[in-house]
C-alpha cells in the first residue's frame, strides 16, 4: 500500500468519526427511522479503498464477496447482482431455461405466493407469462401455511415462491416437503430473513433458490445490490448466463479461453468454431454489480452476526414492553424457528376505538416511522388488476393487513432508549384512547 494510499484511507476514518458519528438521541426530535444502514468508519475505507484501486466493475471483491456469503449462508454457488428486486428476476427465470428440458416453467405454468408481499417477489412470475397464484396468511406470524400451499397445489402448479415475512420464517421444512412431494420449484425470497433460522437450519438453505437484497433496509447493505444463492450446479450455470447478457460463456470479463476450447464450439445455427464469448443461450440481460458495492459489502459481512443479534434484541425489548396492551395483536415467531427480525409488526384490532390511521400519525408525529406491510393485497393494486391470476380461498387476513397493520423498526442502530420511546409513545396513545 502506497503512503497516499494510507494516508487516503485514514482521512476516511477520520471523516467518518467526525462528521458521521452518532449525535445522539433526542425523543420526539431524533428520527427513529423503521430501517436503514448501519455504516461504520470500516465501511467507508472500503469503499475509497474500491475507489482508489479504480475497480470500477465486478472483480476481486464481487468474487470474494460470493464466495463468503456462499459459506456464510451455506450453499454451494452466490451470484451477486444489481438488486434483490433482480435476484427474484433471475431466480424465478432461470426456471424457464430451455436446459431444464421437461422441467421448465412455460407460459400459463402456475407459481404459489402470498397475496401480502413485496411486489418483485411476484412480478417476475407475471413478466414470465406465468400465472400467480395466491394465497392468505396467518397472524400472527403473518405467514402462509404448508396447509395454505397444499390447498393451492393444482394440474398446472409448476413452482412455489414465498418470501420470510419481516424475518419471520414460514413454514419451510414442510413447504420443502410438499415441493418435493409434487416435483415443484422451491424460491425462498430471504431478502428480509438473512441470520433467521428455522428447525435448526438458516433460512435460505432449504430453497433451489434463494435471493437476497442489499438494499440499505436490509440486513446487509451494498447500497443497491442482491444476490442469488443454490447448491444446484446446473441452476447456477443457468443464473449466471441470464445476469451475463444471457451469453454462453462462463469466462468473467477481462478472462479468455478458460475452458481451453473457446473456438471449438458449435451451437445453434452458428458456424462452427464461433467465438464462445460471443454464443447466447438464453435471453439474457445485464444484471451485474460493482465492486465498490461489493468491497461495501464484504466491510458489512464481517458484521452480520452482531446485527442480527441486534435485531433480536430490540424485537423482544419491544415485544416485552408492549405485552398486554388492549387493542393492538402482536407479532410471534412462527413455531421451530429464530428470526432475525426485519421489524416489529402490529396490526390495529378492527373493534378497538382508535384506527390504524390515528396510531400511525400519532407516532410519526413523534418522529417514529412506520411502514406498512408492504403491499398488503397485491390482488388490489391497480397493476395487478386485470392481470392473470388465481386465488385459493379467501384473502381475509391479507385484506386486514391491508386495513389495520403496520411495523416500526428493530435495525440496529435502534438503541434501548428508542426502543422505550417507541414503547412508552404506543401505550400513552393506547391509554388516551380508551
Amino acid at each position: 500500500m502506497t503512503d497516499h494510499k494510507a494516508l487516503a484511507l485514514e482521512m476516511a476514518r477520520k471523516h467518518h468519526q467526525e462528521t458521521l458519528a452518532e449525535q445522539g438521541f433526542r425523543p420526539g426530535v431524533t428520527e427513529i427511522w423503521p430501517s436503514g444502514a448501519v455504516l461504520d468508519e470500516a465501511d467507508g475505507a472500503a469503499l475509497v479503498e474500491a475507489a482508489l484501486d479504480m475497480r470500477i466493475a465486478a472483480g476481486t471483491s464481487a468474487r470474494a464477496f460470493e464466495s463468503q456469503f456462499a459459506r456464510a449462508l451455506k450453499r454451494r454457488k452466490a451470484l451477486l447482482c444489481n438488486s434483490g428486486s433482480s435476484a427474484n428476476l433471475l431466480a424465478t427465470s432461470a426456471l424457464t431455461s430451455p436446459q431444464l428440458g421437461d422441467r421448465r416453467l412455460r407460459p400459463g405454468d402456475e407459481v404459489i405466493t402470498v397475496a401480502a408481499g413485496f411486489p418483485t417477489t411476484v412480478n417476475p412470475i407475471l413478466q414470465n407469462g406465468l400465472v400467480p397464484v395466491f394465497v392468505d396468511i396467518e397472524l400472527p406470524s403473518y405467514n402462509a401455511t404448508a396447509e395454505h400451499v397444499k390447498a393451492a397445489i393444482g394440474p398446472r402448479t409448476r413452482a412455489i415462491i414465498i418470501a420470510h415475512a419481516l424475518g419471520n420464517p414460514f413454514q419451510v421444512t414442510e413447504i420443502q416437503q410438499l415441493a418435493a412431494e409434487h416435483d415443484l420449484f422451491l424460491i425462498e425470497d430471504n431478502c428480509d430473513a438473512v441470520g433467521s433460522t428455522y428447525d435448526g437450519k438458516l433460512t435460505g438453505t432449504f430453497g433451489d433458490l434463494t435471493t437476497i437484497s442489499f438494499y440499505p433496509a436490509h440486513h446487509l447493505t451494498m447500497g443497491e445490490g442482491g444476490c442469488v444463492l443454490t447448491s444446484n450446479l446446473a441452476l447456477f450455470r443457468i443464473v449466471e448466463s441470464l445476469r451475463d447478457w444471457g451469453r454462453d460463456c462462463w469466462c468473467a470479463p477481462g478472462e479468455n479461453n478458460k475452458c481451453l476450447k473457446r473456438f471449438d464450439y458449435q451451437m445453434g445455427t452458428l458456424p462452427a468454431g464461433y467465438d464462445h464469448k460471443y454464443i447466447f443461450s438464453h435471453v439474457g440481460y445485464n444484471l451485474k454489480t460493482t465492486d465498490l458495492q461489493a468491497a461495501l459489502g464484504l466491510s458489512q459481512l464481517a458484521k452480520l452476526e452482531q446485527f442480527s443479534a441486534a435485531r433480536r434484541r430490540n424485537w423482544r425489548r419491544l415485544r416485552e414492553g408492549l405485552d398486554g396492551v388492549p387493542h393492538l395483536l402482536l407479532p410471534e415467531p412462527t413455531p421451530r424457528s429464530d428470526p432475525s427480525w426485519f421489524g416489529f409488526v402490529l396490526t390495529v384490532d378492527p373493534q378497538a376505538p382508535f384506527g390504524r390511521a390515528e396510531l400511525v400519525d400519532f407516532l410519526e408525529e413523534r418522529k417514529i416511522g412506520t411502514r406498512r406491510l408492504f403491499a398488503g393485497n397485491l390482488t388490489r393494486h391497480p397493476a395487478y388488476i386485470g392481470t392473470e391470476h388465481r386465488v385459493v380461498g379467501e384473502l381475509t387476513n391479507c385484506d386486514l393487513v391491508t386495513e389495520q397493520t403496520f411495523w416500526i423498526g428493530v435495525y440496529p442502530a435502534i438503541t434501548d432508549e428508542m426502543v422505550d420511546y417507541m414503547v412508552a409513545s404506543i401505550k400513552e396513545f393506547v391509554d388516551k384512547a380508551r
